[in-house]
């Protein structure tokens, strides 16, 4: 399973200040999660304020 950051994304770093694999990078916009990095750990999903964060 991997995810996604929406455009529902507010930028706030939420997720890669908690990712634990540091996978996840700000992107143009939204933030970015780099696949290859991610362990699907869904940590990222149970922090993100805006519920940016989906299923891919």
């Amino acid at each position: 399973m991997a995810y996604k950051i929406t455009t529902d994304c507010t930028m706030c770093g939420t997720c890669a200040d908690e990712c634990p694999v540091s996978a996840i990078r700000e992107g143009k916009d939204p933030y970015v999660i780099d696949a290859d990095t991610c362990t699907n750990c869904g940590t990222c999903v149970d922090v993100c304020p805006a519920e940016a964060i989906i299923e891919a």
